[in-house]
C-alpha cells in the first residue's frame, strides 16, 4: 500500500510517500527556520501562514520525487495531534480535501506515536515491548509501546520540555537557533566540566522516571556563577557544554530507571533532541542495552514517519472520518507509575 503523509504539527512543512510503512519514495521537508530565528521561537501565525502558502506544492514534490500520480495513492495520512492547532489545521484540510477529491481513504495520525515510529523506517526494530524515548522541543517522554498505538507513559516532563530548555538556554546567550544543534555544535569547543549544574531531585514514588528542566534552565540562566567549579574565565561554549551534559543526564538517568524496572533491554528514540551527539554516544555507549535511532532527517519532524505509521492502521481495516478534527493537545496515553516488567 502506498501512502501520503503530511505533518504540519509546527514550523516543519513535510510530506513523504511510503510503500508498505516501510519503504520511503519521496520525503520533502521545507523548513521554516529562517522565517522563525529572528525571534528565536517559532511564531504560530507566521508557522500556519507558511503551511498555507506551501503545502500543495510540498505534496506535489513529495508525489513528483516518487513519480507518482495523485490516483496512484492508496491512502492520505495527516498529523491531528499535538501541535500548533493553525498549523494543524492546514495538513489536516488538504489531507481531508484530497482523500474526498481522489475517493481515499484518510487516517488522522498521532505526532508522537509517528516520531516513535520513525525509526521503523530506517532498521529493523525488535519485537514489542520496548522502551521509547520521544524527546523534543515539546515533548519529553519515556514510554512502554507495546504495539505501534499501544503506549503506556512512565515518565515526562513536569514543567518545560528538553528541547524547550535547549532553545531558552540558547536565545539568552544569543547562541543561535535553533537552540538544540547550535549547543550541540558549540558544546564540543567547550569544557563539561567547567560547571557543576544540579540535577532535580525526581527519584521516589510516583516521579521516580519523571523529568523536570525548570530548576536547570533557571542555573544556567539566573545563577550560573554560583555553579563554576574554579575561579578560571569561562566561554560560552563551556556553558553549552556543562548545560548539555547536565541536559542529557536528566534524560538519562530517569530512562535507566526504567530500563532497570522493567528489564526491557529495548531503547526506540525519536524526536528532534533524538538527533544530539551527546545523547546519542551516551546510550550507545551502553553495552547492556540496544538503542535505536532513527537517521538525522527523520528525527526532525517529517511526513514519512505520519505516512508509515498510517500504513499499519490501513492494514487493521481502520480510516478516520473526514469529521475528524485537529487537536492542539497532548495526546492521553496511559500512564503508569509502577511498569510491569
Amino acid at each position: 500500500m502506498t501512502i501520503l503523509g503530511i505533518e504540519t504539527s509546527c514550523d516543519e512543512c513535510a510530506a513523504a510517500i511510503v510503500d508498505d510503512g516501510r519503504i520511503i519514495r519521496s520525503n520533502v521537508i521545507a523548513t521554516q527556520i529562517p522565517f522563525h530565528a529572528s525571534y528565536n521561537g517559532v511564531v504560530p501565525e507566521i508557522a500556519s501562514r507558511k503551511h498555507t502558502e506551501w503545502i500543495d506544492s510540498v505534496v506535489q514534490e513529495a508525489l513528483n520525487r516518487a513519480g507518482l500520480e495523485p490516483s496512484e495513492i492508496d491512502a492520505v495520512a495527516a498529523t491531528a495531534h499535538p501541535g500548533l492547532l493553525g498549523s494543524l489545521i492546514v495538513g489536516m484540510s488538504f489531507a481531508k480535501a484530497f482523500a474526498w477529491a481522489k475517493n481515499k481513504a484518510f487516517i488522522a495520525v498521532d505526532h508522537i506515536l509517528a516520531h516513535l515510529y520513525a525509526a521503523q523506517l530506517c532498521r529493523s526494530v525488535p519485537d514489542y515491548p520496548f522502551l521509547g524515548l520521544l524527546v523534543s522541543g515539546g515533548h519529553s517522554i519515556i514510554c512502554r509501546a507495546d504495539d505501534f498505538d499501544t503506549v503506556t507513559v512512565l515518565g515526562a516532563s513536569i514543567d518545560d520540555a528538553v528541547g524547550e530548555a535547549f532553545d531558552k538556554v540558547a536565545k539568552h546567550y544569543s547562541l543561535g537557533y535553533p537552540g538544540g544543534p547550535a549547543i550541540d555544535k558549540l558544546s564540543h569547543e567547550g569544557s563539561s566540566l567547567a560547571f557543576a549544574f544540579p540535577l532535580p531531585s525526581l527519584h521516589k514514588g510516583e516521579h521516580r522516571y519523571d523529568i523536570s528542566y525548570s530548576g536547570l534552565k533557571n542555573a544556567v540562566i539566573n545563577q550560573l556563577e554560583q555553579f563554576k567549579r574554579t575561579e578560571d574565565a569561562y566561554s560560552k561554549a563551556d556553558i553549552a557544554a556543562s548545560f548539555q551534559k547536565t541536559a542529557v543526564a536528566i534524560l538519562t538517568r530517569a530512562l535507566f530507571r526504567a530500563v532497570e524496572d522493567t528489564n526491557i533491554k529495548v531503547v526506540v528514540a525519536g524526536g528532534g533532541v533524538a538527533a544530539n551527539s551527546l545523547l546519542r554516544s551516551t546510550l550507545e555507549g551502553r553495552t547492556d542495552i540496544q538503542c535505536i535511532f532513527p537517521s538525522f532527517e527523520l528525527c526532525t519532524d517529517n511526513g514519512a514517519m505520519v505516512a508509515g505509521i498510517a500504513y499499519h492502521y490501513l492494514a487493521r481495516g481502520e480510516s478516520s472520518p473526514l469529521s475528524a478534527s485537529p487537536s492542539a493537545r497532548v495526546s492521553s496515553f496511559r500512564r503508569n507509575a509502577r511498569p510491569r516488567p
